[in-house]
């Protein structure tokens, strides 16, 4: 295994458009080997797009891709075979077993893992046999990654891989992110999950229509916010003049439907007047919570919307 600090991938001013809509606007990054590089926005930002570029199904308008270290024109047979890919629509054969179904992707390359191996490594090995059509939606991510990773790929490519699932086959997917990572593995995640992106990620960038409005560590990018802490809590029936009075209490104070948002560099005081302000009113404070700044925080102050709306 090569050093972890090497870099793997180095992008330069990607360009995708399509017509006058310019999905991807000139981004750039580099990807260090044995790390999770993540690509992080709501839909509609160009993180499938910059992907898709990334592993060669779109051509870009404009920019340089550096790979493996050398500069990508094309995706030639032997820079795929170094890839692994998921998509986020496998389309299997539905009537095709599990173990045929990743015998055909092996099939496709010249060096490939053995099937059981990699079904075994995947806690499908009693699934084996079973068609695509009975999996369960967990059962059927897992599928696609093992088709992702049947070549022994270097980097690999995951877009949104849990969405959709249950939380523990989240989970499940989170644990063979990690073990990928400590294998020596490349990985290349996008998410719209704020939680999956803190919980993987060794960088993130943040993208928001077509650009990286920000990049770092989740640590880093958190304590951008500086010192501040965040109270969130519900409230019901809130007027505007209650809206205005709120608004002195903290830094700064969001609300979306009844959850409202408190931003502060002075907890004691902001709770001591928010408090006060609830007493006043006769409104009271339900599922009151009080927590450091995370990447949805971040987000929201980039650009004053959540991730997911």
């Amino acid at each position: 295994m090569r050093n972890a600090g090497e870099i793997l991938m180095r992008v330069t001013g990607l360009v995708k458009r399509y017509g006058a809509v310019c999905a991807v606007d000139a981004i750039s990054f580099v990807v260090p080997r044995a790390s999770v590089f993540t690509i992080l926005g709501p839909n509609g930002a160009g993180k499938t797009t910059t992907l898709e570029m990334l592993e060669g199904i779109r051509e870009p308008d404009g920019g340089e891709i550096e790979v493996f270290g050398a500069k990508l024109k094309r995706v030639t047979r032997g820079v795929r075979e170094r890839m692994g890919v998921l998509l986020q629509d496998g389309n299997f054969e539905p009537y095709l077993r599990v173990r045929e179904t990743v015998a055909l992707f092996a099939s496709f390359f010249r060096r490939a893992l053995p099937v059981d191996d990699v079904l075994s490594s995947l806690s499908l090995e009693d699934k084996k046999r079973a068609a695509v059509r009975t999996l369960s939606g967990g059962q059927r991510q897992r599928l696609a990654v093992a088709v992702a990773l049947v070549n022994d790929p270097e980097l690999i490519f995951l877009d949104e891989p849990t969405t959709g699932l249950d939380p523990q086959a989240r989970r499940n997917m989170w644990s063979i992110v990690t073990d990928l990572k400590r294998r020596g593995k490349t990985i290349i995640l996008t998410t719209h999950y704020m939680e999956e992106a803190e919980a993987l990620s060794d960088h993130v960038c943040i993208m928001d229509q077509g650009r990286i409005i920000a990049e770092g560590s989740p640590r880093e990018l958190a304590s951008g916010l500086g010192q501040e802490t965040i109270i969130e809590f519900v409230a019901s029936r809130l007027r505007p003049a209650d809206l205005e009075e709120l608004g002195h209490c903290g830094k700064a104070a969001r609300v979306d439907g009844e959850r409202v948002t408190l931003n502060t560099d002075d907890l004691v005081r902001t709770m001591e007047a928010l408090l006060a302000w609830s007493k006043e009113r006769g409104i009271p404070l339900a599922n009151m919570t009080v927590r450091q700044p995370n990447l949805e925080d971040v987000f929201l102050s980039l650009t004053g919307r959540r991730l997911r709306e």
